[in-house]
């Protein structure tokens, strides 16, 4: 089983202080960064853009896994490349040709990743499975931090998992939305090897963002 990673969520973290909060997180034990894109169109939500990103990647050489809930994502991708994200992540929905904006993300020299809403099934990505180093399963409906955790996907994570060990591939399996200290375990378990978590790491034990790190790790 590949080592457990955290990769916390600055939507959780104090906006006034971004660079101060990522170095904490690194401090504290972080794997990645994890950072949220919204453009209230395909989720009912804004965020950041990649002026943003480029600003604060001077803060920290964590890996920064960029996930972009923006639609039609593929002509943005190259600006978040080059803003500093390491790992690209999109939604099939976003983009009239996965395969091209897989490519494009390729030539960029970033990862790959792709991401699974709650009601995406697996097979509108079952051909791309070989060109993909993650899978992001939400197991929220993305648009806001602090939703909570649905249990149904447990059941997609497995059969992720199923088909990596049948086929050999490599993919990470992510898992983002409502991860906590009550299902954390079961997420590892079921095949995940990076959680996402926000409002947890930042509000846990008093905001003991090392102490909250280490628990989500535990199996």
């Amino acid at each position: 089983m590949k080592k457990i990673q955290i990769s916390p969520s600055i939507l959780s973290a104090d906006f006034s202080q971004l660079g101060n909060e990522i170095k904490k997180l690194e401090d504290a034990g972080a794997d990645m960064i994890h950072v949220d894109v919204m453009d209230g169109h395909f989720v009912p939500n804004l965020t950041i853009g990649p002026p943003v990103i480029k600003a604060l990647r001077k803060y920290t050489s964590l890996i920064f896994d960029v996930h972009l809930m923006i639609s039609p994502v593929h002509k943005y991708i190259k600006d978040f490349a080059n803003a500093g994200a390491d790992i690209i992540t999109i939604h099939p929905e976003a983009t009239d040709n996965l395969n091209e904006s897989i490519k494009h993300i390729r030539t960029l020299e970033k990862k790959v990743g792709v991401s699974l809403n709650p009601n995406t099934e697996i097979d509108i990505i079952k051909n791309e499975l070989e060109n993909i180093d993650l899978i992001l399963v939400m197991s929220v409906f993305p648009g806001f931090g602090g939703q909570k955790f649905i249990p149904e996907i447990i059941k997609k994570i497995e059969l992720l998992k199923k088909i990596k060990d049948e086929k050999k591939y490599s993919y990470d399996i992510e898992v983002d939305g409502g991860i906590n200290f009550a299902n954390s375990k079961e997420v590892i378990s079921a095949g995940a090897n990076i959680l996402v978590s926000g409002t947890t790491i930042f509000k846990e034990n008093n905001g003991n963002i090392k102490k909250n790190i280490e628990t989500l790790k535990e199996v």
